[in-house]
């Protein structure tokens, strides 16, 4: 199933450095070209308007802002993204109930799962 995700470019939403830092690693591990992190969701809505990538992780709440923007800008290029959050899907806004969505704290099986649904769907 990585092998799915290999070459993919995937862009990380999330504010938190150590979480990044994790994602980077697992999306590494499952060969994936990162594009970001992005810190914030202003630079999330501008890597998602301008970027050629092939999914995105985006975290709920970044740096006390919703990242639902980021979804709509990528909702409309048809781009697939998984959310992370530490509330799982009952955390999110009905109208963005069923994405795939992670909940912190998450293993490498679980984004690569979420990852492997978001771009076959």
């Amino acid at each position: 199933m990585s092998d799915a995700l290999a070459g993919r470019r995937v862009l990380i939403v999330e504010d938190e450095s150590l979480v990044a830092m994790l994602l980077e690693t697992i999306l590494e591990d499952l060969e994936c070209q990162i594009v970001g992190p992005a810190g914030s969701v202003e630079e999330g809505v501008n890597v998602a308007k301008a970027q050629d990538i092939d999914a995105a992780l985006l975290d709920v709440n970044v740096a006390g802002q919703y990242v639902f923007p980021v979804a709509e800008c990528l909702k409309e290029r048809g781009i697939p993204f998984v959310f992370s959050t530490g509330y799982g899907e009952g955390g999110l806004p009905d109208q963005w109930r069923g994405h795939p969505t992670i909940q912190k704290p998450f293993t490498e099986v679980a984004v690569r799962d979420a990852l492997a649904q978001a771009l076959s769907a």
